[in-house]
Formats: C-alpha cells, sequence, structure tokens
C-alpha cells in the first residue's frame, strides 16, 4: 500500500473511531506552585462531558497505570496518571516523596479545573501510590472527596524508615537502589526516627484535619501492616468533616507480593483489593451512588490459620471497630524454655548470650519487601546460642488473637546500646515454626524516639517490643511460641553495639545480652484474645 493512502487510511480510521465515541488520551504537562511541570496523561470516556475523576500519582512511570485507566473510563470515570516530581517525564528533583504533598495538592486542584472534569476527584494506589495519595490528602485539597489506599503506611518513624529507633535496611537501601537514587540512602539515615525532618510524613499528626473517606487495604505480612490499621482508627475516630466514620478497612492474608513458605489461605479474596470494593467506593463518593458500602460494617479482616480442612482460623471477619473486644493475656517466659501463663518463681532466673554484629541471624520471612516474605518456618534459622525459644504446651482446644502484640523484656547488657528482636510463632504439631509477627527495639530508644538513654553494665532495664497487629488461631495440638533474639539481618540494620549513631563507622563489638525472667522481671509477650483459652487456664 502507498504511504499516502496508508496515511488517508488511518485518518479515516481514526476519525471513524472519534465518530463512534472512542476513548480518548491527552497527555498534558501542568505546572505545579513553583513552576515545574509535571508529566501527565488523561483518559477519558468516550464522547464530550464532565466527569468524575481518579487520580494517581506514581514514582514508577505513569505508562504502568494504562490497564487502570481502561478499567475505570469503561466505568465512566476520567482517570489521570501523574509522574512523580524529577521522574521519567517529569521536571524537578526527584526527592523522594518530599515534595508529593504540595504536588498532589496542585494536580488535584488542577484536574479539578479541567473542562473534562465535573470537580469531584478521588484519588487511587498502592505502596508508593499510596503514600502520594495520603499525603496529598494532608493537605486538604478542596476537591478531593475520597481516597482507595492499599499497603501503604502511616509514620516513617515507625514503619517506613524505622522501627523500634532501627533503621529497615531491607526496605530502604533495596527501594532506593531500585529507584536508581543510592544517593538518598546517605540522605535518609541521616535524620534519626525523632528528626523534625519526617513529621511530613506522620500521617496520624493529620487526622484531625484531613476531610475524606479513606478505603485502607493491607494483609497481615505487608511490609506496612500497622500503616492500614492506624489511619483507619484515627481517621474514623477523629477526622474532619465527614472523615469520622466513614472510613474502610480490609485486612487479608496478604504480604507485599506473594507469599512464601508452605502456608496457603484458603478464600484470600484477592481479587477484592482492586476488584469490586474499589469500584463500589469510587461509585459511593464520587457519583453518590447509594450502593450500602458506607453501612456496611467498616472492618473486615481474615483470620490466619495453619490451612487444615476443618482447623481454627482461615475465615474473614467483620467488626464495628478496630481492635475487635479482646483480652490483654500474658504468657511469660521461662528459663527452662517454657511459655506459661503463670510467672516465674521469686528465684533468679536469666538467659545469656553473645550477640556478634559481625554474624547476626539471618531474616526468615516477615514484612519484606524483597526477601522471602511470610509465615516462614524459623527452624531454618537453626540452633544458635543468640536465638532464644520459649514455647507452650499443645493447646487443649484453639486460641484466637486479634489487635496489637507486644513483648515487655526485662534485659541487661555490657554494651552501652545493643538491640532485642521478638517473634510470635505457630509452632505445629510436625515442628513447623510459621512466623506471625515479629517486632524489633533500640535499647537506647527504649523510653522513646526523642530520648537516648544507653545502658549501664550490670543494670536491668525493661524494653517493650511493638510487634504490630495480627489476627490468627492457633489449632488444637499446636503451641505458642516467642523467640528472643539481638537482630534480624537484612531486614534490620545490625546494631554494632558500640553506642555510636547509625552507620557513623564500620566498628562493630560483640555484647554479651541476658534477659530476665523472674517475679522481678516477669519478660512477657502480651496477646489480645478474643477466643478461647478461658481465664485462669494454663497452657
Amino acid at each position: 500500500m502507498p504511504p499516502a493512502l496508508r496515511i488517508l487510511l488511518l485518518l479515516l480510521l481514526s476519525n471513524l473511531a472519534l465518530a463512534q465515541g472512542a476513548p480518548r488520551r491527552l497527555d498534558e504537562k501542568p505546572a505545579v506552585r513553583d513552576g515545574v511541570k509535571l508529566a501527565t496523561t488523561v483518559h477519558l470516556p468516550p464522547g464530550d462531558g464532565r466527569w468524575p475523576v481518579i487520580l494517581t500519582r506514581t514514582p514508577y512511570g505513569r505508562g504502568g497505570m494504562d490497564g487502570f485507566a481502561k478499567r475505570f473510563v469503561d466505568r465512566g470515570y476520567a482517570f489521570v496518571s501523574q509522574d512523580c516530581r524529577g521522574r521519567f517525564d517529569s521536571e524537578g528533583t526527584y526527592l523522594p516523596f518530599f515534595d508529593d504533598p504540595h504536588d498532589g495538592y496542585d494536580a488535584v486542584e488542577w484536574v479539578a479545573a479541567q473542562p473534562w472534569s465535573n470537580g469531584k476527584v478521588g484519588m487511587l494506589g498502592g505502596s508508593a501510590l499510596g503514600i502520594t495519595a495520603h499525603l496529598a490528602a494532608t493537605q486538604e485539597p478542596p476537591h478531593l472527596l475520597c481516597a482507595y489506599v492499599a499497603v501503604a503506611p502511616s509514620s516513617a518513624r515507625t514503619q517506613t524508615i524505622y522501627a523500634g529507633g532501627v533503621y529497615r535496611k531491607e526496605l530502604n537501601d533495596g527501594w532506593l537502589m531500585s529507584q536508581k537514587v543510592p544517593q538518598a540512602i546517605g540522605e535518609t539515615i541521616s535524620h534519626p526516627a525523632a528528626d523534625p525532618h519526617w513529621d511530613y510524613r506522620e500521617i496520624p499528626s493529620f487526622h484531625a484535619r484531613m476531610r475524606i473517606p479513606i478505603y485502607e487495604v493491607s494483609g497481615w505480612f505487608d511490609i506496612f501492616a500497622q500503616g492500614a490499621l492506624d489511619n483507619f482508627s484515627g481517621l474514623q475516630a477523629r477526622g474532619a468533616g465527614v472523615a469520622a466514620g466513614n472510613q474502610k478497612l480490609l485486612m487479608g492474608p496478604w504480604a507485599h507480593g506473594p507469599l512464601n513458605g508452605r502456608l496457603r489461605y484458603p478464600n484470600d479474596d484477592a481479587g477484592a483489593v482492586f476488584g469490586k470494593e474499589c469500584d463500589r467506593w469510587f461509585d459511593r463518593w464520587l457519583k453518590s451512588e447509594q450502593n450500602g458500602i458506607d453501612r456496611e460494617p467498616p472492618v473486615r479482616y481474615y483470620v490466619l490459620g495453619d490451612g487444615e480442612p476443618g482447623a481454627a482460623g482461615n475465615e474473614w471477619r467483620t467488626a464495628e471497630s478496630w481492635p475487635p473486644p479482646s483480652r490483654a493475656t500474658s504468657l511469660f517466659l521461662h528459663a527452662g524454655g517454657g511459655l506459661r501463663r503463670e510467672p516465674a518463681g521469686d528465684s533468679e532466673q536469666s538467659i545469656a548470650y553473645t550477640y556478634d554484629p559481625a554474624s547476626p541471624v539471618p531474616t526468615k520471612g516477615g514484612g519484606n519487601l524483597f526477601l522471602p516474605r511470610g509465615p516462614l518456618d524459623q527452624r531454618e534459622i537453626g540452633d544458635r546460642e543468640d536465638y532464644l525459644r520459649f514455647v507452650t504446651e499443645p493447646l487443649a482446644e484453639p486460641l484466637e488473637v486479634a489487635g496489637r502484640i507486644h513483648a515487655d523484656l526485662y534485659i541487661e547488657s555490657d554494651a552501652p546500646d545493643t538491640d532485642f528482636v521478638a517473634k510470635l510463632v505457630d509452632v505445629h504439631p510436625d515442628g513447623y515454626e510459621a512466623l506471625l509477627a515479629d517486632g524489633i527495639i533500640r535499647a537506647r530508644y527504649r523510653e522513646g524516639l526523642e530520648r537516648e538513654v544507653f545502658l549501664e553494665p550490670g543494670k536491668v532495664a525493661h524494653v517493650r517490643i511493638d510487634l504490630w497487629s495480627t489476627a490468627a488461631a492457633f489449632a488444637r495440638g499446636h503451641r505458642i511460641a516467642v523467640h528472643v533474639t539481638s537482630s534480624n539481618d537484612p531486614r534490620f540494620d545490625p546494631n554494632p553495639n558500640t553506642g555510636k549513631p547509625l552507620r557513623a563507622d564500620v566498628e562493630k563489638k560483640a555484647a554479651r545480652n541476658r534477659v530476665h525472667m523472674d517475679a522481678g522481671h516477669p519478660s512477657r509477650v502480651v496477646l489480645p484474645v478474643v477466643r478461647g483459652a478461658p481465664a485462669g487456664r494454663s497452657f
């Protein structure tokens, strides 16, 4: 076919498509308040009109959202995707998330002012895209009416950059390297957890002024699992305008990627993450459809089980709030490796071990981004002097927990600073040690991130370790275990035990750490029990 004829035919086909009402695509480059222009793609339904708009802002390339765009355009929405500042076709310098609060506000208001928009804007995103949505919402753009956010944190200080004052090495170093900004690693660790630099990423501090309903989605093994819970609870109780009382929460048996290990959870309903629930949410708040989603129980969560037919757990529950009602139940560590309802006796009991940062305990499962994730078998860690296991007797009946978990340890060390790790583990009858939740604390931050208090040799100190939250049923015949150690590498940056600032140098020292567990030092884990184990029953 001659070139001229081919061009004419393409023009005819294009005009025919327009006449039949084909969706349209516009590439724009609106400027934000400081004049930087951000690459933006607009997807519009067929014909002329003004539509509600779903906006997403991404550091991964706006072209990756084309599949979502088609789906929402088919449902009668305009869909807008924008490259974050300094990424792909956008101008400016890329400083991960730093400019997204104001850039997000400006993007929402630009969208609302366009001739194809009816002024009703919602934001959509998961992970980094969820972070950009949260940050935009903190600035209260007038035309932002709702958001649907998956697997995103609420706090840089306690969930993203740090946890328990410890740098999340696997997550942050790995992600910044994948973004090809390794220079940002040094900039990140130059700001300790208490540094005011992180204020703009502390979403709970904005809850009382955020005005929109947000549907929060996450999984029990996600890298940011606690973030969805905290944002839901805070906005549901303290949000401004229609935010209070109109939040939604969905917690599933998911991780930030596929689960690893042998356990599989039936009826995981993963299609709901960006499926029917997402559609209903936007239809309610952007199209004012009375579809009932705001009258249903605001919380839906999956109770983890062992996957065996007829066993406890492995089912969905609903609740009016998070966490559901529970009874705080303490399980106390005993020097012989037991985990019991009764604390140890008056006689002094403790276990000491040497933690060497040159040979840290390896990460096996949990909330990882790049490493294998989920309820992996902790037996893979092996028998190590610096890895303590405490376990109950087999359960005579199922026990279900739902809510936040913490461990209280009474510790001492010959180092000025060191770390302590606690894990909650479901031990199956065949010995499989399934990790359910874990946490870490840097001893110098045991009295708060704002105040460094170093350890004194020979002096016992109390540390509380936040294991975040879970919902899980321990089946009959299973055992509950708590594992205690001082490292989890590379998930967390190993403590060099020197007391110096993070990565100040390469010096490392071995520490002799001790966990006390007598009547005067009742080291324990506190579980939010919702079913099973009546008060007074021993394990």
